[in-house]
């Protein structure tokens, strides 16, 4: 039977010594060198240690001794338990950059990276929301339930600075500043950005701070949490986003958030907190906002990786064309419906 992806194996990843110190090295590497997120790392060695588990199958412990044949043994390994393109092509950058490391460090006389190529995937487009959905979206928590402020504030700051969910609940509170309208957030690679707060977003904010987040912040202190005086600067130090019982808001709370109030609203397929990014971007453009200026306030490194909202931009305009033009295909397949 099939394994389908992402289901766990019943039986952990097995590597060797040598392997497990590799990843350790590596880990510092990843850590100090390229300033990954710890997120990232991990994902990255759990692809690194199912792939260790398929080295020590094989009998390999000399990484020099990795060649093409069994790269592509792995490789064809991924796709024969049901894994999709693109996944296979993250457990490909993995081990690429695994292998890059080794050459730099020494462990291998040559670089190993040219035995694996990026299996070539098509361009998938965004998923976004239009604004009358995204508005509906972001203010849907009832005001009236226990969290619905925090829960409002954090669907508004999404969409006013097109955040990530790690980059959301990295934040103190001391990274939004309220009066000048700004937030500050670390993002990829412990890049720092700071991007502006829209006025509806720092009202939420505003009232979730002023009535909620003291609240949270004593829970804090009688669950054990906070084991100093709570003060104004111990406070502003804590996460802006705290959780029911005062804690850090875990990036799976804020998922579990973003799907519960899209099916509350009847929205179809999966939205999650990167849909109010994916649409952020695009709102943008299409009032008409420069490429280089989106890219800046999305914190992306290159810009080419934003140019993907101009194609969803075009992709709008033809739909929007098919519906509303004499000659477009919606009215032309109205027309042949009537002879």
């Amino acid at each position: 039977m099939q394994a389908r992806e992402g289901q766990v194996s019943a039986q952990p990843f097995v590597c060797t010594l040598a392997f497990e110190r590799s990843l350790d090295g590596f880990r510092i590497y990843q850590n100090v060198e390229c300033g990954l997120s710890s997120n990232t790392i991990d994902a990255y060695r759990r692809d690194l240690r199912r792939f260790g588990d398929f080295l020590r199958r094989a009998g390999v412990d000399d990484w020099s001794r990795i060649a093409p044949r069994l790269t592509q043994g792995y490789l064809a390994e991924l796709s024969g338990e049901g894994f999709r393109t693109t996944t296979v092509a993250q457990h490909v950058t993995a081990i690429r950059m695994w292998l890059r490391w080794l050459h730099l460090t020494r462990q291998i006389p040559e670089d190993l990276t040219t035995l694996l190529e990026l299996p070539k995937r098509g361009r998938q487009l965004p998923h976004t929301l239009n604004l009358d959905r995204t508005v509906e979206l972001v203010t849907s928590p009832e005001l009236d339930q226990p969290l619905g402020l925090r829960d409002r504030a954090i669907l508004e700051l999404f969409y006013a600075c097109g955040l990530r969910v790690s980059e959301l609940c990295g934040m103190a509170e001391r990274d939004a500043n309220l009066k000048a309208g700004y937030a500050r957030c670390m993002g990829k690679g412990r890049r720092e950005r700071v991007v502006p707060i829209g006025q509806k977003a720092r009202d939420a904010l505003e009232v979730y701070l002023e009535q909620l987040r003291p609240k949270l912040l004593l829970r804090a202190m009688q669950t054990g949490r906070i084991k100093t005086a709570l003060t104004p600067r111990v406070a502003a130090a804590m996460p802006l986003f705290l959780s029911r019982s005062g804690g850090k808001l875990e990036r799976t709370a804020v998922w579990r958030l973003v799907r519960r109030e899209a099916k509350r609203r009847g929205m179809p397929g999966k939205v999650s907190p990167h849909t109010l990014r994916h649409s952020f971007a695009t709102h943008l453009l299409e009032g008409g906002a420069d490429l280089r200026v989106v890219q800046e306030l999305l914190g992306h490194v290159d810009v080419s990786t934003t140019q993907i909202y101009t194609h969803v931009q075009t992709k709008r305009l033809k739909e929007l064309h098919a519906r509303f033009h004499p000659h477009g295909a919606g009215k032309a397949t109205q027309g042949a419906d009537r002879e």
